[in-house]
């Protein structure tokens, strides 16, 4: 009998682990600590422009999530500079208006005008750097997609072409030219 308690007693302590584990991997719980455990940002240096459309303004986060409390908004078209990148979020600090301080904020919600005036446009670079191919030239004074960045490098998409504008080709003003 002795025996046969033991036995119950260990298959409901891993009857009892198994379903925990199972509710931590498909709840994402699993993934989320892995993520916070491992998850490194990237450091940036570069300004981009807020395009979200919503009239309450791009919500800035205590992190990079959108289950991270709200500590503040940036109104559409405000300047913010982005400091780091880790997947689809950025690291911000001091909008031109709205919030001051440091927070996070979608990058599909920013923005990036390229320069080039005068000229037949701005080179596109399959890397952060200008020894890399040239993936694509984009027209002077275009609106690009933000899609991440690394150090003073921007990495964009203009008409389904991804590549990286270098920061002499970048402009993270909205409304006005960066001449």
């Amino acid at each position: 009998m002795k025996k046969t308690f033991k036995n119950s007693a260990s298959q409901l302590v891993m009857g009892l682990s198994l379903s925990c584990i199972s509710v931590m991997i498909n709840s994402g719980i699993a993934n989320q600590i892995v993520l916070a455990k491992t998850a490194n940002p990237v450091k940036c240096d570069i300004f981009a422009y807020v395009t979200e459309k919503d009239p309450q303004g791009l919500n800035v986060r205590s992190g990079a999530s959108t289950r991270n409390k709200i500590l503040g908004t940036v109104p559409t078209n405000e300047t913010v500079k982005i400091i780091a990148v880790l997947g689809n979020w950025v690291k911000i600090i001091n909008a031109s208006d709205g919030f001051k301080g440091t927070g996070w904020v979608s990058v599909l919600k920013l923005g990036i005008s390229t320069r080039g005036y005068g000229s037949n446009g701005v080179n596109l670079y399959a890397n952060a750097n200008q020894q890399s191919k040239k993936v694509g030239r984009v027209s002077p004074d275009v609106n690009v997609n933000l899609l991440g960045c690394q150090s003073n490098w921007a990495w964009v998409e203009y008409q389904g072409v991804k590549g990286w504008l270098k920061k002499e080709d970048q402009c993270g003003a909205a409304l006005t030219s960066c001449s």
